[in-house]
């Protein structure tokens, strides 16, 4: 167990970006898709991912439902409940029962599709998530990249112990646009001249184009595949050019998956396989695995957890799915829910929807 004086000096490392000489490794949590039973399960991942000593945890979109009503809140609401006030007390559920259970550790969010849908818009979420989008350490790490740039954002990063997480949207068919391309070259062009950066992150809600879950991803509109698979090819070029890790995670498809770049069309054509992984498993309704997940670590699909990463000295990057179960549920939440819907949640809240896979040779993008 370290001291108290280490424990205090690692925190103001990671809060500083300094280089951890002493401490070997150090942890963050990562997952998506929390409508439909996220009041059930998020409380567990909390629970979870403070005993794992995450430095933080990051939402990688999709809080509530939105277009219907999310069997949690109407669980709780009754059967009377409507839509009207269902689309006005979605969002404020979330940050009661999914984000303040993980108390004083910090939570990053995502935008994810839903987030848009209607009556939903970019600007409501940027008001009603401001608190998350505009936190100090954010707010002093766009004031440092640009002094003049006083603009609230669903894009942004943060740089913590030698690595550069970046957090980007792309819940709808016209992104990454302009403006998002540019803004993402030059931290990228930042960070490949920042000797204390080591490794870069980047999160999102559907999975850049050609993964092997294809189906459900940024291959669902022409300028999400053009922008996609732009910025896949920016990080093929700096992870040439600089040695850094780099490493890609998103959800929107609802199961676990890892290594989800390396399709056969990459392999066929000698293209570089970038790490990727899929966790859309903080309590949404689970898919069907696609067809074919030859390539792919260790897929899943009915079970809720996040994606533990682990930080070395070196910037490298393991990571480790960690299942949560009936067991991690807390007795606040199962007294709320009863025990027969925190089980329902966990046994019936899939559907049989396969997702499509990518395209496969001779047909490569």
């Amino acid at each position: 167990m370290r001291s108290l004086f280490s424990t205090t000096i690692f925190a103001a490392c990671l809060l500083c970006g300094l280089p951890l000489s002493f401490a070997q490794t150090w942890r963050f949590a990562v997952s998506g898709d929390s409508r439909n039973c996220g009041d059930v399960v998020m409380p567990a991942i909390a629970q979870k991912v403070a005993a794992d000593h995450a430095a933080f945890y990051w939402h990688l979109g999709d809080f509530r439902a939105i277009y219907g009503i999310d069997q949690d809140y109407l669980q709780i609401s009754g059967p009377n409940s409507t839509m009207p006030k269902y689309a006005t007390e979605a969002w404020p559920d979330f940050i009661q029962n999914q984000v303040a259970p993980f108390g004083k550790l910090p939570v990053y969010m995502s935008i994810g599709n839903h987030e848009l849908a209607p009556p939903k818009t970019r600007d409501e979420y940027m008001q009603q998530f401001a608190d998350w989008l505009e936190t100090p350490v954010l707010q002093k790490q766009r004031l440092r990249d640009d002094p003049t740039d006083h603009k609230l954002k669903t894009y942004y990063h943060w740089i913590q112990g030698g690595v550069d997480f970046i957090n980007l949207d792309n819940a709808s068919a016209d992104q990454f646009d302009n403006a998002q391309m540019e803004w993402l070259t030059n931290v990228l062009k930042r960070a490949a001249g920042n000797k204390d950066v080591r490794s870069l992150v980047l999160g999102m809600h559907a999975a850049l184009p050609d993964s092997l879950s294809a189906g459900h991803s940024m291959n669902d509109s022409l300028q999400e595949s053009k922008s996609g698979r732009d910025l896949y090819a920016m990080l093929v070029s700096f992870q040439a050019r600089t040695k850094k890790h780099v490493y890609l995670l998103a959800s929107h498809s609802h199961f676990y998956m890892g290594n989800i770049y390396n399709t056969a069309c990459r392999k066929t054509t000698g293209q570089t396989v970038l790490p990727g992984w899929i966790v859309g498993t903080a309590g949404a309704v689970r898919y069907r695995l696609p067809r074919d997940t030859t390539g792919a670590d260790a897929p899943q699909t009915d079970v809720y957890g996040y994606l533990l990463g682990t930080v070395s000295a070196n910037g490298s990057i393991r990571f480790e799915f960690k299942q949560v179960s009936t067991r991690d549920v807390p007795k606040s939440v199962n007294d709320r829910y009863t025990p027969a819907f925190v089980n329902q949640c966990f046994t019936e809240n899939h559907n049989l929807s396969a997702i499509e896979g990518p395209a496969m040779p001779p047909n490569c993008p």
